[in-house]
């Protein structure tokens, strides 16, 4: 039977992560080109950074929600054997997809975070083009954030499907009425 508390905190963390993840994509920052004092050069002047600590923790959660959900289902290889059958099958399929959002998701996070803490320090005269102030691609964190809900959702039905699987399993031979095959001799 799934542990029920495994369930919550698993879905307290998802929920977390994805609420970090798109408080991320609202507060990324952006960058302005401002003249200096005596204006003989621009430079970038970029906005709050607060989004590069939203991306970092939407990380940090969802990654500690994925390491729960793999002790607690010995990441579905170790262990005693599962039933074979539909459970089996279905965990074997959600194991694979809520690796493949996860994955997806991390990376969109780690590179958000990465690439908004990435300020310019370019310097142009004032005559030349102004310089390129670099900020974070709108959406980075919103794809983020919808492959996190994703993976909340297939994470904790992977674990039912597993738990179900590994409770009713039966060793061969156990509860057989019949007669069994042994070494005569």
């Amino acid at each position: 039977m799934a542990s029920k508390l495994v369930m919550i905190v698993v879905v307290v963390f998802d929920i977390i992560a994805f609420g970090l993840a798109v408080a991320a994509e609202q507060r990324r920052s952006t960058a302005t080109t401002t003249k200096d004092s005596e204006q003989n050069y621009n430079y970038c002047v970029y906005d709050s950074d607060i989004s590069t600590g939203y991306g970092v923790g939407a990380f940090l959660f969802l990654m500690a929600s994925q390491a729960i959900i793999m002790v607690a289902s010995r990441c579905f290889c170790c262990g005693k054997a599962l039933s074979p059958g539909g459970s089996r099958a279905c965990a074997l399929l959600l194991f694979v997809f809520c690796w493949v959002t996860f994955l997806i998701a991390e990376a969109c996070l780690l590179a958000g975070s990465v690439r908004n803490a990435y300020h310019t320090k370019y310097t142009t005269i004032f005559s030349e083009n102004p310089p390129s102030c670099q900020t974070v691609r709108k959406g980075v964190f919103a794809a983020g954030a919808a492959f996190t809900f994703f993976t909340g959702i297939l994470t904790p039905f992977y674990y039912i499907s597993y738990s179900k699987s590994r409770g009713s399993f039966a060793p061969y031979g156990a509860g057989e009425a019949g007669v069994g095959l042994g070494s005569y001799k």
